[in-house]
């Protein structure tokens, strides 16, 4: 098993669910508003004439815990719907799940994300 979670662009999100609902059975999703920074540095705008730096940005995070089978099609997914050539688009990371308890009926492994 394995964690996909991604750091997409808020405007994202809704094509993301809408995409995993249409063609992919996943039986859960996670997603939290985050705020971050890394190379797009933070954002400048102008408010009545005042320059102002937005350090950290609104983002959110996509969690999906998977079959291993099923980890690059979640990922292929992710990218054709967010990958663009600007900066913060967002970054994917791939993490090793070692076990997974489902609380309610004690299930293991597998069963319990399925």
């Amino acid at each position: 098993m394995k964690k996909v979670e991604a750091i997409i662009r808020q405007e994202k999100l809704e094509e993301i669910k809408a995409a995993i609902d249409k063609d992919f059975e996943v039986n859960g999703m996670t997603v939290s508003q985050v705020l971050g920074i890394g190379l797009q540095k933070g954002q400048t705008t102008h408010v009545r004439g005042k320059e102002i730096v937005t350090s950290l940005l609104p983002k959110v995070t996509v969690s999906f815990v998977l079959a291993d089978e099923d980890v690059n099609h979640v990922i292929d997914l992710i990218l054709n719907i967010c990958q663009s050539e600007d900066f913060g688009t967002g970054k994917i990371f791939v993490y090793p799940i070692e076990e997974a308890i489902r609380i309610r009926t004690g299930e293991r492994g597998e069963a319990a994300i399925s």
